[in-house]
């Protein structure tokens, strides 16, 4: 039922004609308006201004930690406006929130960390880390020290440099990007990209020789950081295989490279664990977390350092006469008194056991969704899960583009009562918000299979 009204038809109009959208074909936009127009939320579900209620299957964009409604993260925001709205943090001034929560991350951090700085999103947290490592390098007498190394289909942000490093070619098309000196590594899709008879092991170590390869022929001086997410959000929820995080750390290690890890995603539980570093075993030299930081309901990012590097900012600092970096909404005091409730309310409910719990029960009902004719793979951890969708899941051939079965299997559950993301090519990524019990999940699954069966059904 369509229970659209004419206030709610002006906003369409509205939209439509004076916004500009971000990840959207604007021609179809300027023509049809927003897809989806959301106006209310609760829980693991939202409610669109036609009178769809759905559950979020995507939590937002992997930001919903604690679904849509929460009085205690309301109320923190609304103590902290009535109390101090807002506060810079340069020039040396501070406030208590920030302090708070700049000691809070650094001593929760899987591997620990004694520095923070904060900006508003993920893309600036790792924009401000690539700008730190050329002036560390500098520091250290390294100038030619600039490369960034990351790997095809990651995500960092949508700034000029965090873009560069993502490896997401319809973000660099028609800008001039990426920048010079940001290297790919590729996607470890191991169903997509293994071998005939390679095992996850031998791919792993096939993707570290690559790693290394790369590393020798480029020169480690000129490496400043290998940036990477534990497991691959924007790539469509893909899972490294068997061996892939040590063998890649053995890379890291030989030649004393700065490992950057980008926890925007896979921080604060998603994993079933508090960091994904933890989940997958990895030494982080920094740390970029966002998102789940907040549970969404601020703009607010981290980016975490230990002592050394630290110092050697210090030591440019010294000799410039100030940091000069920084954003007017760094350190914003609502924004941290609403991260340190949600870090509180995260203990108290003890939210990475809850995932825990419910994702055995996520886990194996997505698992048997790879005996259905269009899903070829499905690999995932905690509340995190991705699908791959092929003609022929044998001989690994996929769809024909035009076809755009992804997000036909998107659209369907849509209209089922699920919202899913399609990524290219073909993929489905399922990540709901870390609240979801086990009832939503079934729920869930069920719409997402009979979307599935909707989508075969017409294709086949």
């Amino acid at each position: 039922m369509d229970g659209r009204t004419t206030a709610d038809a002006a906003l369409r109009a509205h939209d439509r004609d004076h916004h500009i959208h971000g990840q959207t074909n604007l021609r179809q936009h300027s023509e049809g308006g927003p897809v989806v127009m959301v106006t209310h939320g609760d829980g693991v579900r939202f409610t669109t201004d036609d009178g769809r209620r759905l559950i979020d299957g995507f939590s937002g964009l992997g930001c919903v930690s604690l679904g849509y409604h929460n009085d205690r993260l309301a109320e923190a925001a609304k103590r902290q406006m009535d109390t101090l709205p807002f506060a810079p943090t340069f020039y040396g001034r501070s406030h208590p929130k920030v302090a708070e929560l700049a000691e809070r991350l650094t001593t929760m951090a899987a591997v620990p960390m004694d520095r923070a700085m904060f900006q508003c999103s993920g893309s600036e947290a790792n924009d401000a880390m690539i700008k730190f490592l050329w002036y560390r390098n500098i520091a250290r007498g390294e100038p030619d020290r600039r490369k960034i190394v990351s790997r095809w289909r990651g995500y960092y942000g949508n700034t000029v440099a965090a873009v560069s490093a993502s490896g997401q070619p319809h973000m660099h098309s028609r800008f001039g990007l990426p920048l010079p000196g940001f290297l790919k590594l590729s996607t470890p899709n191991y169903y997509l990209q293994h071998l005939e008879g390679e095992t996850e092991e031998e791919f792993s170590a096939r993707m570290a020789k690559e790693f290394d390869e790369l590393v020798l022929a480029e020169g480690p001086e000129t490496i400043a950081a290998f940036f990477a997410e534990p497991m691959q959000s924007g790539g469509g929820a893909i899972r490294p295989p068997e061996g892939y995080w040590q063998a890649m750390q053995a890379v890291i290690r030989k030649h004393d490279i700065h490992f950057h890890v980008d926890e925007v995603v896979c921080g604060f539980g998603r994993t079933g664990h508090m960091w994904g570093a933890e989940a997958f075993g990895l030494k982080p030299d920094s740390v970029s977390c966002a998102k789940a930081l907040t549970a969404a309901f601020f703009p607010m990012s981290a980016l975490l350092v230990k002592e050394d590097f630290y110092q050697d900012m210090v030591r440019n600092s010294d000799e410039v006469g100030v940091l000069g970096h920084g954003f007017t909404y760094a350190g914003h005091p609502v924004g941290a008194a609403v991260a340190l409730e949600a870090l509180n309310i995260y203990a108290d409910i003890d939210l990475v056991g809850h995932v825990r719990r419910v994702s055995k029960r996520f886990l194996e009902q997505c698992g048997a969704l790879a005996d259905h004719p269009l899903v070829a793979d499905v690999r995932g951890i905690g509340l995190f899960c991705g699908f791959q969708l092929m003609a022929d899941k044998v001989k690994r051939e996929p769809f024909e583009p035009g076809r755009k079965v992804g997000i036909r299997v998107q659209d369907a559950a849509h209209d089922r009562g699920l919202y899913l993301r399609s990524i290219n090519p073909d993929r489905i990524s399922f990540m709901p918000p870390l609240i979801i019990n086990e009832d939503e999940i079934d729920e869930a699954v069920a719409i997402f299979k009979s979307a599935l069966d909707a989508v075969w059904e017409d294709i086949r």
